[in-house]
């Protein structure tokens, strides 16, 4: 085999809490991620010559070695010592700065892709612990689904994956700062969290509306002060028939779930003709995992 290709799906949370900061600087989470039906594209291929060769068809990318890409076929390759080299092309679809964690879910499909490519042998739990080391959300994006998130991100549990349902993705055209948002937040001040449990319980259910009524995202008490215009677009999609409407990761993406597919194409229309978000999807959850 000479070259393989990978989907790297885009992630939403259902539920976000944030429960303390540790010592290390890093936040503790308790999450519920899901993999939505919306994908990048890697095309991997062997080089004889030695190197990491990295293309893409967006231009606001880097594509050296600071791409988290890159840095992850850099770490495979030194624990591994492969003298060979790989190009990757990478076709993005996901938008760029959103909280879908586009970036880790690159870096997960290149792991996936070059561990097989060059028959590394990593079992998935070991990729995982690799993939932490570059990100807290690679060890998801491995695998996908419908999972609990604990620790930093990196403790996985699976959990049934919601009913079916549509959904409108939003990212308006704001580019937000991880690092500034958990920066800013004062867990000392939040006045409500996500009920976490409870959500399970209606995954484990198939309860969607046990599901939507528990939405809940801490982080959006720091990033729509800054920027108002996500809680517009919450706002418009409930106008327009979603069972209800969330922040995803610390923003700006905004997702709405609907009953009807009829309903979310237009909740999706109205966003674009108010210009709250260029880019504006409709989709739905993906139910499977990656591997």
């Amino acid at each position: 085999m000479d070259k393989i290709t990978q989907r790297a799906y885009a992630k939403i949370n259902l539920g976000l809490d944030v429960l303390r900061r540790r010592p290390d600087g890093y936040h503790e989470v308790k999450m519920i991620m899901q993999t939505v039906d919306l994908y990048d594209e890697l095309l991997l291929e062997k080089r004889e010559k030695p190197g990491i060769t990295l293309l893409c068809d967006h231009g606001g990318l880097p594509l050296d070695g600071s791409n988290l890409i890159c840095r992850a076929a850099d770490l495979l390759f030194q624990e591994k010592k492969i003298t060979e080299g790989v190009k990757i092309t990478l076709t993005k679809r996901i938008p760029i700065a959103a909280g879908m964690a586009g970036g880790s879910a690159d870096a997960a499909a290149a792991m996936r892709g070059l561990n097989a490519l060059f028959g590394m042998g990593y079992a998935i739990p070991q990729l995982q612990t690799l993939g932490v080391r570059l990100g807290a959300d690679i060890p998801y994006c491995i695998v996908g689904g419908t999972m609990l998130s604990e620790g930093i991100g990196e403790v996985l549990s699976p959990l049934p994956a919601p009913p079916e349902a549509f959904l409108v993705i939003a990212k308006p055209e704001i580019n937000v700062s991880t690092a500034f948002v958990y920066g800013n937040l004062h867990l000392d001040s939040v006045q409500s969290h996500p009920d976490i449990d409870g959500m399970m319980e209606s995954l484990r259910k198939g309860e969607l509306e046990g599901i939507t009524d528990r939405l809940g995202n801490v982080l959006e008490t720091v990033t729509i002060q800054e920027y108002p215009v996500i809680e517009e677009i919450k706002e418009l999609m409930r106008s327009q028939g979603a069972e209800n409407a969330l922040m995803s990761g610390s923003g700006p993406t905004v997702f709405g779930i609907f009953r009807e597919r009829e309903a979310a194409g237009e909740a999706a229309q109205e966003v674009e003709k108010k210009r709250l978000a260029k880019q504006v999807f409709v989709t739905t959850f993906y139910r499977e995992r990656n591997c």
